[in-house]
């Protein structure tokens, strides 16, 4: 099901500092800045490497309230690693046949995520904790 992983979302108090930690400290290179108000964020998607299965990313995300999700974990457990994303073929198909298996899903429906993809999250309770995002990217 899972086809590589497509990034590590990382929750961030300033996106400007974190971007210019991990271009200067690991050479990553920014391909994609995006504010999504649905989520309530502000983010940066840098790149790590191309695989068979394709790119994989550090989302780095900087809430815009914090009354967001993200905000609220930023106030609860402080910056580090939010979510895991992992690459797709169909992200319905993903979501009806990881339902099946008793998962329960965030989202009813995939939604627009970064870089055009179509996502869903998994709920982390079902997942050992992990918040876990599903990505489809969108096809050239």
């Amino acid at each position: 099901m899972f086809q590589r992983i497509d990034h590590v979302g990382i929750a961030c108090h300033n996106l400007e500092e974190k971007i210019e930690f991990y271009e200067s400290t690991f050479g990553l290179v920014v391909v994609s800045r995006e504010v999504n108000e649905e989520q309530g964020v502000r983010e940066a998607m840098l790149h790590v490497a191309d695989g068979d299965g394709g790119a994989s990313y550090i989302q780095l995300l900087e809430p815009l309230h914090p009354d967001t999700a993200v905000g609220k974990y930023l106030s609860k457990r402080g910056e580090g690693v939010h979510h895991i994303g992992y690459g797709v073929a169909d992200v319905a198909k993903a979501m009806a046949d990881i339902a099946a298996k008793g998962v329960r899903l965030i989202d009813e429906r995939p939604r627009h995520g970064s870089m055009g993809a179509s996502i869903a999250f998994l709920h982390p309770k079902d997942v050992g904790g992990v918040l876990t995002e599903l990505v489809e990217t969108p096809r050239h």
